[in-house]
């Protein structure tokens, strides 16, 4: 692995043993380049399969195409329900990861409908266009429509309009945090709660996370460069970036769900990711943060049997538990 001139903390074990048979494979930096063999189809990573997104039986999976934004197209968005539900029940809103460049609705749904077979949630996973071809503020907004769809079809969904959350990680969580904002100043949506797992918030990229994982770990400076770039082009780190686009350009916090907010020590996002907790807490709001020592950024994915993976996936869950339960 690559050494920057700022120390840094230290891997646990396991992720540094992961990061270098990774680095084996793919560099830690991604440049605009790289897009089109990233989005590629990798044998070694299928996509999560129908069968695998029912856990056993539990859900119920289907594909459906709602109203895309004004003048925009449809959105493809994945269903997720309890296949024995009775009453109506919560429902969790997924944006994918991907650093705004990859993925899809797919992409990292297995632990979501784990949430949705323990919980009793359903979920509705938005297959948002990509950035560079479509640009701030496409991707947000199509996760936007697909909330708003959620939120009026909740009766034919079987879901409870007072309890959706929206999760997400990475790009995700970033697109989450903005969804929290826009349906806070739209008024269209009440959120029961917000899950930002490892979120990618500001655009800016200079914090001293970002500069100690230059050339380090997963999604490294450089790769966090090549997908804010994407999203914004020239105006990425600039004086007018909106909030919408990077939740950490918001000037006011006030108002938002309670959040849950996950992040490793040891990547790019540590630090503004902690800043967007202490700056809800200091406009009076509610979150939870936790800074997972010795991860990276995708730690829980890269060695799910870590003994800090299993303690994050387990207290995700258990937040969300305990919100649905109030």
């Amino acid at each position: 692995m690559t050494t920057t001139s700022l120390p840094r903390p230290p891997f646990d074990p396991l992720v540094a043993a992961a990061l270098d048979a990774l680095g084996e494979l793919l560099p830690s930096s991604l440049t605009p380049d790289m897009i089109p063999v990233l989005r590629q189809p990798n044998p070694a990573l299928p996509p999560a399969s129908d069968d695998e997104l029912s856990q056993g039986g539990a859900l119920q999976v289907s594909t459906r195409t709602v109203p895309g934004p004004d003048g925009a197209p449809d959105v493809e968005v994945i269903v997720l329900r309890p296949t024995a539900a009775m009453a109506p029940v919560p429902a969790v809103l997924h944006t994918h990861g991907g650093g705004m460049i990859i993925g899809d609705a797919r992409t990292g749904l297995l632990e979501i409908a784990g949430w949705a077979a323990e919980l009793g949630l359903a979920v509705v996973s938005v297959e948002y266009r990509l950035a560079p071809e479509t640009p701030h503020p496409g991707p947000v907004e199509d996760c936007y429509a697909a909330l708003v769809w959620t939120v009026r079809q909740a009766a034919e969904l079987g879901i409870d309009p007072e309890r959706v959350v929206v999760a997400g990680a990475s790009a995700g969580g970033g697109l989450a945090a903005a969804l929290a904002l826009m349906a806070r100043d739209r008024g269209e949506v009440a959120l029961a709660g917000q899950v930002l797992i490892y979120p990618m918030l500001d655009d800016r990229n200079d914090t001293v996370s970002a500069q100690q994982m230059a050339g380090v770990g997963v999604w490294d400076r450089t790769s966090n460069q090549t997908g804010w770039t994407a999203l914004l082009g020239d105006a990425a780190g600039g004086p007018d970036v909106p909030a919408y686009a990077a939740p950490a350009r918001a000037t006011d916090l006030a108002g938002l769900p309670p959040a849950f907010i996950d992040v490793a020590s040891t990547e790019t996002f540590r630090d503004e990711d902690v800043a967007y907790a202490s700056r809800i807490w200091a406009a009076g709001g509610v979150a939870e943060l936790h800074v997972w020592p010795g991860g990276c950024h995708g730690f829980d994915l890269l060695v799910p049997d870590a003994a800090i993976s299993q303690a994050a996936r387990a207290a995700r869950i258990a937040w969300l538990r305990r919100l649905l339960a109030a």
